[in-house]
């Protein structure tokens, strides 16, 4: 049977939309950092629009490469591209939401929040300088915790990871011995331990050998049931990691003050601030050769920011403030452009 013009224009249009729904799924690649809550965000945002989120949780290094080489949308990183290299791709930048960078160890017995480190002796056991679980500066941290002789083996990033750029900041504002031997960056020649990819692998490497240390962000210490340490931060108080800590740390940030919303948090004074909180970012070009993927993109990370609040809360993320996302979506407006025209409006 013969079909009908009417039959044949349903037929392509419903060829269409199915073409388009397939099309539709965003794609980004990047940070392991915010993946747990990429991930959240992703599956309830399906729900409501039939749009998906195809995410590679490859590390920041790897992000960066996949946006240099135009094969995503978005590239994310956890460390923050300076302005110069943004303005070099014709890309922009901006923070998607917040968190924590926590030391995680394996040592039966001792429970999470139990053990305390300060940033001194961190460095010192990134450095190779102490190698027991007894020596006598943890010691001294902890009078009331046994602690066992176990050699301490210390797990790493082996990816370039701006997980790594938020730690070695840190170790580096702390100990001058870390800044000059090892400095900082997402990708360092590390002096002892064991590499592992991503939060992931880092996890993985804490989690199956006694007497590890490493640092992962505080979602997968939470999610793996870790046993993560307090910290004595700038002020010289004991912190335990919370999104509340981080909240602290993030609240003298002044965003409106940065160039391409290039700003550090790691180290920030005050009683409650957690000293190793850091922001994530997103990094797009400001002419994509794809618009409409763009703003596929565009129209998710709006719909993050407005209902994605409390799911960030639920695992210890802190949502961006609402003068900071406007300030993103003002740079969205006045940057990411199709034949001069913006986007996003």
């Amino acid at each position: 049977m013969r079909k009908t013009l009417a039959q044949l224009a349903l037929a392509t249009a419903g060829a269409l939309l199915a073409t388009n729904a397939m099309a539709a799924d965003i794609s980004g690649a990047g940070a392991t950092f915010p993946y747990p809550i990429y991930a959240k965000w992703a599956d309830a945002y399906k729900t409501e629009t039939n749009i998906g989120l195809n995410y590679q949780s490859i590390g920041s290094g790897g992000g960066i490469k996949q946006i240099k080489a135009k094969t995503v949308t978005f590239g994310a990183s956890d460390k923050p591209l300076k302005p110069e290299e943004l303005d070099e791709m014709g890309a922009i930048q901006w923070p998607m939401v917040m968190g924590g960078v926590v030391p995680v160890v394996n040592l039966p017995g001792i429970k999470p929040g139990e053990m305390k480190l300060d940033g001194k002796t961190l460095a010192d056991i990134y450095l190779g300088k102490i190698t027991k679980w007894n020596d006598k500066a943890i010691a001294k941290l902890n009078p009331d915790v046994k602690l066992p002789s176990t050699a301490i083996l210390v797990a790493h990033r082996s990816d370039g990871s701006g997980t790594t750029f938020n730690f070695t900041y840190y170790l580096g504002a702390v100990s001058d011995g870390w800044r000059t031997k090892v400095g900082v960056d997402a990708s360092v020649e590390w002096p002892v331990g064991i590499g592992g990819k991503g939060n992931e692998g880092v996890s993985a490497t804490v989690t199956q050998t006694e007497g590890s240390i490493g640092y992962v962000e505080y979602a997968y210490a939470l999610q793996n049931k870790m046993t993560y340490t307090d910290m004595i931060n700038k002020d010289g108080k004991t912190v335990a990691p919370s999104a509340e800590t981080f909240a602290a740390a993030a609240a003298n940030a002044d965003w409106s003050k940065t160039k391409n919303f290039y700003l550090i948090l790691a180290d920030q004074p005050g009683a409650d601030s957690w000293p190793m909180t850091a922001a994530t970012f997103i990094i797009m070009y400001k002419k994509p050769d794809n618009a409409a993927d763009s703003l596929t993109a565009l129209k998710f990370f709006d719909w993050s920011y407005k209902n994605g609040g409390k799911m960030a809360g639920e695992l210890d993320y802190v949502p961006m403030p609402d003068s900071v996302v406007k300030l993103v979506e003002k740079a969205w407006v006045d940057n990411i452009k199709d034949g001069g025209k913006s986007i996003w409006n």
